[in-house]
């Protein structure tokens, strides 16, 4: 299947096929008239990839789990590495997410110090 079809079947962009194929998590063929090709299977390695990263874990995170992204990642037993990576990724994002309140909490004392309490929901 080439690129623009691959992309259509699971719901990405051709960008983003050969972004992951620069960082090496597939990979195709070339056709004679320089075409991308990859096999019927990448379609299920691509939306492992996507599911890996919309659960919180980078290109580099999603290496550690290459030997079981052709199969159901989500329902595969978890390797001592891949929980590491993940536990990891999960303290990464909950220290975001707690910066982010701090500066939010900052922000509010300010504006309800400027205005006399008054705190304007967002439009």
């Amino acid at each position: 299947m080439q690129i623009g079809e691959l992309a259509k079947v699971t719901g990405t962009t051709a960008r983003a096929l050969r972004h992951y194929e620069q960082a090496g998590l597939i990979s195709s063929e070339r056709a004679s008239n320089g075409y991308r090709v990859y096999e019927e299977g990448a379609a299920v390695r691509v939306r492992n990839i996507r599911y890996l990263l919309a659960a919180g874990l980078t290109l580099d995170d999603v290496r550690v789990f290459l030997p079981c992204l052709d199969g159901d990642v989500a329902a595969a037993a978890p390797s001592d590495k891949g929980l590491r990576v993940a536990w990891e990724r999960l303290a990464v994002l909950n220290e975001r997410i707690a910066a982010q309140t701090e500066t939010r909490d900052r922000l509010e004392a300010a504006l309800r110090q400027k205005t006399g309490g008054l705190i304007r929901p967002a439009a």
